[in-house]
């Protein structure tokens, strides 16, 4: 498919990991899993989800993190006309391998996740070091895929933090 899109959208500002004793590892995933946006994370995440429909940056697909807080990231995103649905998607997880989305048809593809997964998706596409790109809180970030028959490989256009979205 020519002319496509990549718009990586960071989640929201979140409930802060809780200070625990030592836990039982699959214990701490699920609690982790489960930390929903704060009131400020989601007033932010509307307002730069506005943003961003505004410069004409809606998608024809939008997939998720099934964690707490990127779906809440995802709804308001739907709600705000980023997307006309969500998708849930384990590929989005922390330390999962989302290049196979990419497969997916879509003329805009969004993803809403987490860091450093986001960033490092970004800079494997755009063969920046990694560590180089940092995918604020709500921010986003889009590349422009190239047709590459080895692996997938695109352009950044944009990279967006909510402060430069005036939010």
């Amino acid at each position: 498919m020519a002319g496509r899109e990549l718009l990586l959208l960071r989640h929201g500002i979140a409930e802060a990991r809780a200070p625990l004793p030592p836990l039982d590892p699959h214990e701490a995933r699920r609690r982790d899993a489960a930390r929903c946006l704060t009131e400020r994370g989601r007033q932010r995440t509307r307002a730069v989800l506005q943003r961003l429909v505004a410069l004409g940056l809606a998608g024809d697909r939008l997939l998720t993190s099934p964690l707490q807080r990127a779906r809440e990231t995802a709804v308001l995103a739907v709600e705000a006309g980023l997307a006309p649905a969500l998708e849930l998607a384990p590929a989005l997880e922390p330390d999962a391998d989302p290049l196979p989305l990419l497969q997916l048809p879509a003329r805009r593809l969004i993803l809403v996740g987490h860091e450093p997964d986001l960033s490092g998706l970004a800079s494997l596409l755009i063969g920046a070091p990694e560590g180089q790109l940092v995918l604020r809180k709500a921010g986003a970030l889009l590349i422009a895929l190239t047709a590459a028959p080895e692996r997938p490989a695109g352009r950044l256009r944009l990279l967006l933090s909510p402060r430069a979205l005036g939010v």
